[in-house]
């Protein structure tokens, strides 16, 4: 009882600090960040929600996966020089408008990560970039551990800190990276609702990012209930089919050269791999019988647009990427598919990630002139910086 009592107290607080803050932060709103890319779905502004500025903002997104995600080093020296201001400079150059930060959670209690972060977040912003932050931890079983649940919380009570000394219209919090919770999408906004209400007591001005469960899917966000809240947004993640961007990763043991050889779009010639082994051409034969193509990537995209039409909300696809090591015609084949999907849904996005696999696949550290592929930026229909 005394929880619920708490909970309802917190979800007023922050909703009139909100109010406040918004009115002040409307009014004052910089010409200089309104954004040319107008390619996020139509503002909610009119109906109560994000600025229209803000939205424009979280048009074409990149994952920096590893600067405060799995650092090789935590010292703050190496976390502030992971990122170059020429690498920063490259993306914005190349037609980026703004940057998700993971956050492993494990390591907010070092002394220099919060410091570090603030430092990154300021640089970035100093450019015009947005910037998601959101915890993003291999560890948590929210579904099943109140301790980790309560981690979650206290995680965000440490963000906030950080986050009220950086620009509320271009700092976008995310609840969390992909929650799990399968079958049970009611107990996930249980939870996020509980942290929205931390997250707005906290910073009661910024435009918050939720998500839906079963890992941040598009049927995670279509079987979630918007909250009261309007100044949100409503991110998914973007993979499918999973034999093919990640060459079938939840099964071990495959061929994954063979996997590799994979088209897209599928062509029932090339989808035949008689030189492997039984197990990897059942997944090949799986994946080449459900033909895949540009308009069955749009499906899922479309319907998650119109949730959000429906709903009078934004939605944002903040993941999608594919293998480096699925061949290249195929590989930039999806991407530009995918990226054109979200764009003609008028749906913002963010590539995972700059320095991963699925994306640049940039070294760790990305060093201080790092070079973005030419044909990975072809397809997402950036320009070479």
């Amino acid at each position: 009882m005394i929880r619920v009592l708490w909970l309802i107290l917190a979800l007023a607080a922050g909703w009139l600090l909100y109010i406040f803050a918004t009115e002040r932060i409307n009014a004052a709103e910089a010409p200089g960040l309104r954004g040319s890319a107008g390619v996020v779905s139509a503002s909610a502004d009119a109906l109560g929600g994000p600025p229209k500025e803000r939205l424009d903002v979280l048009a074409r997104g990149i994952n920096i996966t590893n600067w405060f995600r799995f650092p090789a080093r935590i010292d703050g020296k190496s976390l502030r020089s992971y990122m170059s201001d020429r690498a920063i400079d490259d993306l914005k150059r190349a037609g980026f408008t703004f940057v998700r930060l993971p956050i492993q959670p494990e390591l907010l209690q070092a002394q220099d990560i919060l410091p570090a972060l603030q430092d990154g977040i300021r640089r970035l912003q100093r450019r015009g970039f947005g910037v998601i932050v959101v915890p993003h931890s291999v560890a948590w079983r929210l579904e099943h551990e109140e301790a980790d649940r309560r981690a979650l919380i206290r995680a965000w009570h440490e963000l906030a800190v950080v986050l009220r000394q950086t620009d509320p219209r271009l700092t976008f919090p995310e609840i969390v990276n992909e929650p799990v919770f399968a079958r049970d999408a009611r107990r996930w906004a249980e939870l996020q609702r509980e942290v929205l209400a931390v997250i707005r007591a906290e910073l009661p001005a910024n435009t918050v990012v939720l998500t839906g469960n079963d890992w941040g899917s598009v049927d995670g966000l279509l079987a979630l209930d918007p909250v009261p809240d309007r100044n949100v947004v409503y991110s998914f993640h973007f993979y499918e089919p999973a034999e093919l961007t990640s060459l079938a990763a939840y099964m071990p043991g495959l061929d994954r050269a063979a996997l590799g050889r994979l088209p897209f779009p599928v062509d029932e010639q090339s989808c035949k791999l008689d030189d492997t082994d039984s197990r990897t051409a059942a997944i090949a034969a799986f994946y080449c019988s459900q033909h895949w193509d540009a308009a069955r990537l749009e499906a899922p995209l479309a319907q998650a647009a119109e949730w959000g039409r429906r709903n009078h909300v934004t939605v944002l696809m903040d993941e999608f990427g594919a293998s480096r090591a699925l061949n290249g015609p195929a590989r930039l084949a999806w991407l530009s598919a995918v990226r054109r999907a979200s764009e003609r849904e008028q749906t913002g996005w963010a590539l995972w990630g700059y320095d991963d696999v699925m994306g640049f696949d940039v070294p760790r550290p990305p060093g201080l002139n790092p070079s973005l592929d030419p044909a990975t930026l072809q397809a997402l229909g950036l320009s070479r910086p």
